[in-house]
């Protein structure tokens, strides 16, 4: 494939998935592939992971609707994990009825032990590498790879080059949207350090986000704020990567798969950002003036899910002071998460497993895998029991619900929050 040919070529939209539950709806609103983790050898320890057993069901699910699924295995390996290693590789290479499609690995060990035990699967090179030029990019080709995960401190000129230096089946990932890391494509030593949680093994406990103040080695003790207004500062908070004003670059830039960060996020980030990278590539695609006329819905679309303030990341250059937040940790949050439908009754009555509360009465929104957003009114809420209720204070409560307007299996229930902004 030329770089022509490339640029009429729509690039993969990949969608993280932290559960069963937030893959299936990746799949419904949009995705063409998703990533997940197991229960080991991945860097999200605290997302909800995959069981085999689930893997295997969700994989199936995936496939059936056309999506593939890649597996991460990027923990940079301890001797501890290598022989465990070896039966994971060799459990995803048995699995029924499908295997994954990729495994996503960035030690050299874990890729040795998948290339031995699995030399027919299909191996995508971790971020966590630091694949920072095209020369790397060679040199796990000559190992085969079939991809590389570039480094989010590459800009796109950087990507360009990558891309002209590298064979033409090559494949480039990069991050499009989510949280940016302060440390060198996520090699970070603070969350041990403090706490001793490994973020190379999957532990991170995100210390970047964290209050701080300096302390002068001479007087120990004393704590002094490093202000930027009343509440002090986070000195190494970035904002959140989000470009989707900028496909035509990407697509120019040569890469292959657009991945979305995000394997500890709800199902509503899930739906919100999947649906609306989707419409965007959809319509540059189809018709580049629709897709720039559009570019003010697309805005206003992807700042529904939960955001930290949006930059560019170092896709144009090297950040500066605006692409961090120096007065809070917090995030802008507009929507709730309410529940996804799993039944429609005869009755027209909703199932769903409750995640906020929400009462008889309430206006809230059916979100629709095709871009519609449906106002709707609650009429009627029974619990399990079929015992009428005004609310459903427990989450994982399972909810029948009478709507004014019946959605279908699988649209999203979300609500908007009374006071928009930082929560």
């Amino acid at each position: 494939m030329n770089m022509e040919q490339r640029k009429r070529t729509k690039p993969e939209l990949l969608i993280p998935a932290s559960s069963p539950e937030v893959l299936e709806t990746a799949v419904v609103f949009g995705a063409d592939a998703v990533y997940i983790g197991g229960g080991a050898f991945g860097l999200r320890a605290k997302a909800k992971n995959f069981t085999m057993e689930e893997m295997a069901r969700e994989i199936a699910f995936a496939h059936i609707h056309g999506v593939k699924v890649y597996v991460t295995a990027n923990i940079l390996a301890h001797n501890d994990d290598l022989e465990g290693a070896e039966e994971y590789f060799r459990e995803l290479k048995n699995m029924k009825p499908d295997p994954p499609d990729a495994l996503i690995i960035s030690d050299p060990g874990m890729f040795q032990i998948a290339r031995e035990v699995w030399p027919e699967v299909e191996i995508h090179i971790s971020t966590q590498a630091n694949n920072t030029n095209y020369r790397t990019y060679q040199f796990w080709w000559q190992q085969g790879a079939k991809r590389v995960v570039s480094a989010r401190e590459l800009s796109l000129k950087e990507i360009k080059e990558i891309r002209a230096h590298i064979p033409e089946e090559m494949e480039i990932e990069s991050f499009i949207h989510g949280a940016m890391c302060i440390s060198y494509s996520g090699r970070c030593l603070l969350s041990n350090y403090f706490t001793g949680r490994d973020a190379n093994q999957g532990a991170c406990t995100h210390p970047c986000r964290w209050k701080y103040a300096v302390v002068e080695e001479k007087r120990p003790g004393e704590y002094l704020p490093v202000y930027e207004n009343e509440r002090g500062t986070y000195i190494f908070n970035s904002k959140d990567l989000c470009m989707i004003e900028h496909i035509p670059e990407l697509v120019e830039a040569g890469i292959d798969s657009f991945k979305i960060e995000g394997r500890m996020k709800t199902a509503l980030y899930v739906a919100t950002v999947a649906r609306t990278y989707r419409r965007a590539i959809d319509d540059f695609f189809e018709d580049p003036e629709a897709y720039r006329q559009n570019l003010p819905k697309y805005r206003e679309e992807i700042a529904q899910c939960t955001y930290r303030q949006f930059t560019t990341g170092f896709y144009f250059g090297r950040p500066d002071e605006n692409t961090q937040i120096y007065d809070n940790n917090t995030y802008v949050n507009e929507y709730t998460y309410l529940g996804i439908v799993e039944e429609v009754s005869n009755e027209e009555l909703v199932r769903i497993t409750q995640r906020n509360k929400f009462c008889v009465g309430d206006v809230i929104e059916i979100m629709k895998p095709d871009g519609r957003n449906i106002p709707v009114k609650v009429e009627a809420m029974y619990n399990e029991q079929m015992e009428a209720v005004d609310s459903a204070p427990h989450p994982k409560q399972t909810l029948w619900i009478k709507l004014s307007l019946t959605p279908k299996v699988s649209d999203l229930l979300r609500v908007a929050c009374k006071e928009t902004g930082p929560s």
